[in-house]
């Protein structure tokens, strides 16, 4: 892997902002978008996926990035129970879960990839 100077060109990080444009399309088309409780803690959580990668780049140090690339995988980890949680409510349909599903593994996957580098 090359030198990568901006957080914005890691491909862990870019795949996180897609999941959080995912989140919220279903904001946009599906009933998610009105169970405000739910709505706010997958914001959050999808946001601090994207974040900690960002925050964690840029202080600069191994560890500290590691300790943060922890805390977004967390952070994924727990978006997709909330997916589940959505899913069981009847917020989304199967499609969008399924695709949800895959995406949150794929970030996981990347992030914990990134981690033990």
């Amino acid at each position: 892997m090359g030198r990568i100077d901006r957080f914005e060109d890691l491909e862990v990080w870019q795949i996180s902002r897609e999941l959080c444009r995912l989140v919220e399309d279903f904001f946009q088309t599906t009933e998610l978008g009105n169970n405000y409780a739910l709505r706010n803690q997958m914001e959050r959580s999808s946001g601090s996926v994207m974040d900690n990668i960002a925050e964690g780049f840029g202080r600069g140090g191994n560890k500290e990035f590691h300790n943060f690339l922890s805390f977004s995988k967390g952070s994924c980890t727990e978006l997709k129970s909330q997916f589940y949680r959505s899913f069981d409510k009847k917020l989304i349909g199967e499609e969008d879960f399924q695709k949800a599903l895959a995406m949150t593994d794929h970030c996981t996957n990347k992030i914990g990839a990134l981690m033990y580098y």
